[in-house]
């Protein structure tokens, strides 16, 4: 038997705005658009995906409250932290307490927390 990861699942306020933020950030195109689930990435872009799920009771986290937790999160890797951040933030996203060498926290247009994650160089 073989198990594998099919797609993470984020619920959100509004599924297309939520895809077209991770749309742009990731590079994913949109695999599937209906009004209350859309995915983007799949097998025809590597195989992973994320399909965001419309939910009209959506309560968003609030980090790093324990009372509001994260409820998940993406750790997306990047070869350029201060490029990548500039884009996340363009496009809606806002920088969240919370920080190690090698990562830093954000949120989402809607509150779901991630991060973006690089690889400092031997000699920094």
């Amino acid at each position: 038997m073989t198990v594998s990861v099919y797609s993470v699942v984020v619920d959100c306020p509004d599924a297309s705005a939520l895809a077209d933020f991770y749309s742009a950030v990731t590079g994913l195109e949109r695999t599937t658009d209906r009004p209350d689930w859309v995915v983007i990435g799949g097998t025809q872009q590597g195989g992973w995906r994320i399909a965001f799920q419309q939910t009209d009771k959506y309560l968003p986290p609030r980090w790093p409250d324990p009372n509001a937790p994260q409820q998940f999160h993406l750790d997306l890797l990047v070869d350029d932290i201060e490029a990548a951040e500039t884009m996340v933030l363009k496009l809606g996203a806002r920088r969240l307490r919370g920080s190690g060498e090698d990562f830093r926290v954000y949120a989402d247009p809607v509150g779901h927390p991630f991060c973006l994650v690089w690889q400092q160089s031997a000699t920094a």
